[in-house]
């Protein structure tokens, strides 16, 4: 471990450290034995837990080390995925990584739609129905929602069952309909659908799902048409409910960020239960595309970029357990690593193992680390913002949710050393992804990509939608600051993050009523 220690300290100072020296030291940290750790037999209480206190410093140490990610190693993050981008747009199947697929969405909302209008999304654990009244000159005069939990038996049974409930649901929230939003007896509504799942799109409102990510799997839908299966089961709800645009949940958030903010919104990403990106490319980039290119010369492009992957991701132990312990093993390595479905789980491992090691919370492992899914993202959201001297709210999660009692500060700031570990390295490695695609469109560093750059500073805008970032503070503040120290301040471009509340399911609506079946024969 020596050279280890030698070229991370060197790094430290800011001296002359190469990234192959840097991979080196993490890639040994990972490897180093953690067993033959010190301890004093016969030793008082007191010195016991100094020593397990000092055992597990220096386990979170090796941990810190295998998980840094230095700016160097998030542009070469970037870059790599900016390599699968290029890949991915040249030919169908030309990345194993990114889908890249093209959208058909070609109206994006202008402000002149007026109707109402309804979304269903479909993005994680949970779902949302949503009901959107718009009167025309970008007002929206009403809206309302409501989010249900998707029982976990039906993340893993048949796509009838599943969008059964859902139909179902959406059924009853139309019930609730106020009468007087709409003058027309005619009961017919339109909707958009937001489904944050691959999906290849064969028309605005068909496309055959891929595959299944953030832990449901439902074999039986793969390879059909998802509209087609969700239509069914609002028919077989006795309503009337059309989709008009099936889109991506990032797609949808892209769209409602075009309609809510005057500057120019090129990227749409989520970051909640899972994540994805999507953003404005020239048409004629995409080469795999062989019909007629759109008339606005863009095109949408959904990434699917869970599925990144490269040696450049600081992975450690606790993420290989993970995705061994996921149903969909050596897949969604970006995903797994940055979203929120995931990060309780990583915690909880490199705590079990700190357990174990290290003696952390005493002779006996705590049960509850050993169950999955014990310890939550919300949990870790909850200790990663505590900063109260006593770090009183890691206490509180320690005794209730893992039922670790009388947990002393040095236990609980250990506890938060790795929650902030793992919250930062998130929102670092989402930076990168997101300064990935403002590279290749031209809009960080010198022009490449034919987007025409004046000498006047632009703003680039990037939608933002999910409850990682929404909720997790941290969080986010990493990945604003990792996102400014690589775009920079010479650049001809600046970039914001914009939170749109409720941004896919708002687009989905949004682009149900631009596309709306009605409006297009007037």
């Amino acid at each position: 471990m020596s050279m280890t220690v030698e070229r991370v300290s060197l790094f430290s100072r800011g001296a002359g450290v190469t990234m192959h020296g840097l991979l080196s030291a993490r890639v040994q940290c990972v490897r180093s034995p953690w067993w033959g750790l010190p301890k004093v037999a016969g030793a008082t209480p007191n010195a016991n837990r100094v020593v397990r206190v000092h055992n597990a410093d220096r386990l979170v140490h090796g941990l810190r080390l295998a998980a840094a990610t230095p700016l160097p190693l998030l542009r070469q993050v970037a870059d790599a995925l900016v390599g699968e981008m290029c890949a991915g747009l040249e030919e169908e199947g030309g990345s194993d990584q990114l889908k890249m697929l093209p959208s058909y969405v070609e109206n994006l909302p202008t402000g002149d739609e007026e109707g109402l209008f309804y979304a269903v999304d479909l993005g994680g654990t949970n779902f949302r129905v949503l009901r959107l009244h718009l009167g025309g000159k970008g007002q929206v005069l009403s809206q309302e929602s409501k989010e249900i939990a998707i029982p976990r038996e039906l993340m893993v049974g048949t796509g009838k069952d599943l969008f059964d409930f859902i139909a179902n649901t959406l059924a009853t929230f139309v019930d609730t309909e106020d009468i007087l939003l709409d003058s027309k007896s005619n009961k017919h509504r339109e909707a958009g659908f937001a489904f944050s799942f691959p999906v290849r799109q064969t028309s605005v409102k068909s496309g055959n799902v891929i595959q299944w990510t953030k832990g449901f799997k439902i074999d039986d839908a793969i390879g059909k048409d998802i509209v087609k299966q969700f239509q069914d089961a609002i028919s077989r709800s006795g309503h009337d409910v059309e989709i008009s645009a099936l889109v991506n949940d990032t797609v949808g958030t892209l769209a409602g960020g075009r309609y809510n903010f005057q500057e120019e919104t090129m990227i749409g990403c989520i970051l909640g239960t899972g994540t994805n990106a999507c953003y404005v490319e020239r048409a004629d980039a995409v080469k795999k595309w062989k019909e007629a290119l759109p008339k606005s010369g863009e095109m949408v492009i959904n990434l699917e970029w869970g599925n990144f992957r490269s040696p450049w991701l600081p992975r450690t132990f606790a993420d290989d357990e993970v995705d061994k312990e996921s149903v969909n093993p050596g897949d969604q390595w970006f995903e797994k690593m940055v979203s929120g479905m995931y990060l309780g789980e990583i915690v909880r491992h490199m705590l079990l193992r700190l357990a174990e090691e290290a003696t952390l919370f005493g002779d006996t492992v705590p049960e509850k680390l050993r169950e999955q899914q014990s310890l939550e993202t919300k949990h870790v959201s909850k200790i990663h913002a505590d900063i109260s001297s006593e770090l009183q709210t890691v206490a509180t999660v320690l005794h209730e949710v893992l039922r670790i009692h009388d947990t002393t500060l040095e236990q609980r700031r250990i506890v938060h050393s790795l929650c902030d570990m793992v919250g930062q390295r998130g929102g670092r490695l989402a930076a990168a992804g997101l300064y990935g695609i403002l590279k290749k469109i031209g809009r960080a560093g010198p022009n490449k990509n034919g987007f025409a750059l004046s000498r006047q500073k632009k703003t680039t805008v990037v939608a933002m939608d999910g409850g990682l970032y929404e909720h997790h503070h941290p969080y986010r503040k990493y990945m604003e600051d990792a996102l400014q120290e690589l775009v920079g301040t010479n650049g001809p471009y600046e970039v914001f993050l914009r939170l749109q509340n409720d941004g896919s399911g708002i687009g989905a609506a949004l682009l149900a009523a631009s596309h709306s079946r009605h409006r297009q024969t007037e």
